[in-house]
């Protein structure tokens, strides 16, 4: 296993079962309508406009906390990884030269989040597994992200598994393809370790 790989893993093992919470603030009509406005769901909006002039209560599209990557505005493009992910979006990788992909995300609706609540996300390391395909090594990271409302019901589960790979890995894969000369990337994986 590689010397970022081997630290992806032991920075996961030791987050596992610890959780971080983030306030997501209140939520609004305004959130639902532009997430609803991104999958191009009309009918949504207009029915959550009228539901809120109406003095009605207006419910979350069924996956809008799943859905939402960030509370905060989002980093600068200069504050994005290789891999398109903010930094704080990629636990466990913080200043390695890693490239991360989905593996697959399984929800858990609760209660449908209201226009008004105030909701807590709660993101735990669930597991931090080594393995190896086709492809080559890499680190298979679950996490578990937990809404809630502010009197403690849940609102949506979200169970992730994300794909950790060296950098150095996937340039190998494709300058095997090229062609491409491998002393120079065994340097460069010996200046990274």
């Amino acid at each position: 296993m590689s010397v970022v790989l081997q630290e992806v893993l032991s920075r996961a093992r030791e987050l596992i079962g610890r959780s971080e919470s983030e306030d997501c603030g209140v939520l609004g009509v305004k959130d639902f309508c532009r997430y609803a406005a991104a999958l191009n769901d009309v009918d949504f909006i207009r029915t959550a406009r009228a539901q809120e002039a109406a003095g009605e209560a207006v419910v979350a599209p069924a996956l809008f906390l799943a859905g939402t990557l960030s509370w905060e505005d989002g980093p600068a493009e200069d504050g994005l990884r290789p891999d398109g992910l903010a930094t704080r979006e990629s636990p466990c990788t913080q200043g390695l030269a890693v490239r991360q992909v989905h593996g697959g995300q399984s929800v858990r609706l609760g209660r449908a989040p209201v226009a008004g609540t105030r909701v807590t996300a709660t993101r735990t390391v669930t597991s931090a597994d080594h393995r190896g395909g086709r492809s080559g090594e890499f680190v298979l990271l679950g996490v578990t992200t937990r809404f809630t409302s502010q009197d403690g019901a849940e609102l949506m589960a979200v169970d992730e598994t994300i794909v950790v790979l060296d950098v150095l890995d996937v340039l190998d894969g494709v300058a095997d393809e090229h062609g491409d000369k491998r002393d120079e990337r065994d340097e460069q994986r010996g200046a990274v370790a």
